[in-house]
């Protein structure tokens, strides 16, 4: 390591048999031994819609709700995401950098949200319950 790095900055590494044609916009690295990188099975977040002529419904691509019926420009919402493609987020306290997101539709920024809760994947992809999380935990012990 030559300089110590900050939150927000750029940072440059090279990792050993991967070559630079292999990685793709939006590839995350992490530890993969002490805290490997998972995808969220789904996750609530604080969700403001920002941009989006009408209203968003029950069924919009990247957004489920239980309640209210929509959401409509200046309304925010706590809201349940169920990604349709593999993504990582995290809460504040684990991984600040992680912690926010915009939705994206219409070659535009439709909403912003703060990820308040993830319900993880396992390495499988299959979601990862808080029992089997502390039992895996237990077994490392």
């Amino acid at each position: 390591m030559h300089h110590e790095a900050l939150s927000g900055d750029n940072v440059g590494f090279n990792v050993k048999n991967i070559v630079v044609k292999d990685l793709k916009r939006g590839y995350v690295s992490s530890n993969s031994k002490d805290d490997p990188t998972k995808g969220a099975a789904s996750f609530t977040a604080q969700v403001i819609i920002m941009n989006y002529p009408g209203q968003i419904g029950n069924g919009y691509a990247p957004e489920l709700e239980k309640e209210p019926k929509f959401l409509k420009n200046g309304d925010a919402g706590m809201v349940k995401m169920i990604p349709t493609k593999p993504m990582v987020v995290e809460t504040l306290a684990e991984y600040p950098p992680f912690e926010r997101f915009d939705v994206r539709d219409m070659c535009q920024t439709v909403a912003v949200g703060v990820v308040k809760n993830v319900d993880k994947k396992g390495p499988t992809g299959v979601k990862v319950t808080k029992a089997a999380q502390k039992k895996n935990l237990d077994m490392q012990l």
